[in-house]
């Protein structure tokens, strides 16, 4: 789809009538640390206004989606979203909670080509070569806290997350170490003077994902931290997902 032709980072046109030019403030880069190794990037006007809609509605029509069967603390249960897979030719397997996705190619898809070159052109020295789909139709379709550290992405895998559709909340929390545990038994009975203090903002982030925008994991986070996209009674519109990863 030769029409598919893309406006990348700080450098994208606002295609959008309705904003202002303050709007550009939006498209740049931003960076989070985390801590230990772990970093987001977040660009919120990646792709431009129109481009983006574009890119919605063809994905929402062509892409084949499913919706699984998986498996949760040994229960079956229908995935609260829709899913695709796309993977280059000879990669391992993916599964995940029990459910192992048929990888379609990319040559079956070719415009998501396109989407992965600008992706490989903002993260210079990135090679994705696995993209994992979702759409989440309503509210209540959703994604529970987890990680994406399954073994065939190695030790310190990078994940770029780019959404089209409806806004959502991405959330991010640290997880709780066992020596975290140990101390919270240990100070569990002291006054709360002599308790440690903590910064609780630190250990949790939110992140509003808009039409067109960017996100990305690197590092040791999904060593260190679980994400989620929460249910939201507010969220009335089809949000499409695409993560790219490297397979190992």
């Amino acid at each position: 789809m030769n029409s598919f032709k893309r406006q990348v980072g700080s450098e994208a046109r606002n295609s959008n009538p309705s904003s202002s030019s303050s709007d550009s403030e939006t498209r740049k880069r931003q960076t989070f640390d985390l801590g230990n190794g772990s970093e987001v990037i977040y660009i919120p006007r990646f792709l431009s206004f129109d481009d983006s809609w574009k890119w919605f509605h063809y994905l929402n029509k062509e892409i084949p989606w499913t919706r699984p069967s998986i498996r949760v603390f040994g229960r079956s249960c229908i995935q609260p979203r829709d899913t695709c897979y796309i993977a280059s030719e000879g990669l391992p397997e993916l599964c995940y909670s029990g459910y192992q996705p048929h990888a379609y190619s990319w040559d079956d898809y070719p415009p998501l080509k396109n989407i992965l070159a600008a992706v490989h052109e903002a993260l210079p020295g990135s090679n994705f070569n696995s993209l994992l789909l979702n759409r989440y139709k309503c509210g209540s379709d959703y994604v529970a806290w987890h990680s994406d550290d399954e073994k065939l992405y190695g030790p310190t895998p990078e994940i770029a997350s780019v959404s089209f559709g409806c806004e959502r909340e991405f959330l991010l929390k640290k997880r709780t170490s066992k020596i975290t545990q140990v101390q919270a038994i240990r100070c569990a009975g002291e006054p709360a003077s002599k308790k440690p203090r903590q910064n609780k903002h630190s250990d949790q982030h939110s992140f509003m994902l808009k039409h067109g925008s960017l996100l990305v994991m690197r590092g040791n986070t999904q060593r260190d931290w679980l994400h989620s996209v929460p249910k939201r009674a507010n969220a009335d519109a089809v949000r499409i997902n695409l993560t790219f990863r490297c397979v190992l």
